[in-house]
C-alpha cells in the first residue's frame, strides 16, 4: 500500500477520527519501540514525519490495514 506524506492537520484529523478523544491519551502518554520509544506527540517533535507516526498508531492500536490511509483522508484509488 502506498501512502502520501501526510500534513500535520490531516494526521491531527486522522487520529480524532480513528480514535476520537481517546487518540488523545495515544498521543500523549503510548510510548512506542517502532518510535524511537517515543510516545506520538515525542515523535513528531523531534521531526519524525506524520505518515510514519500515523502508521506506527495504526500498528500498535491494531487498526485494520484499509483504514491505515487515515481516516478524515481521501480513501485511496482501488487498483
Amino acid at each position: 500500500m502506498k501512502l502520501k506524506l501526510l500534513k500535520l492537520s490531516e494526521f491531527t484529523r486522522a487520529v480524532d477520527d480513528e480514535f476520537g478523544a481517546f487518540g488523545r491519551v495515544l498521543l500523549r502518554d503510548t510510548v512506542m519501540v517502532e518510535l524511537g520509544n517515543r510516545t506520538p506527540e515525542q515523535a513528531l517533535a523531534a521531526g519524525i514525519p506524520a505518515r510514519d507516526v500515523w502508521i506506527a498508531m495504526c500498528r500498535v492500536q491494531e487498526v485494520p490495514v484499509d483504514r491505515w490511509h487515515g481516516a478524515g483522508l481521501p480513501k485511496p484509488a482501488r487498483g
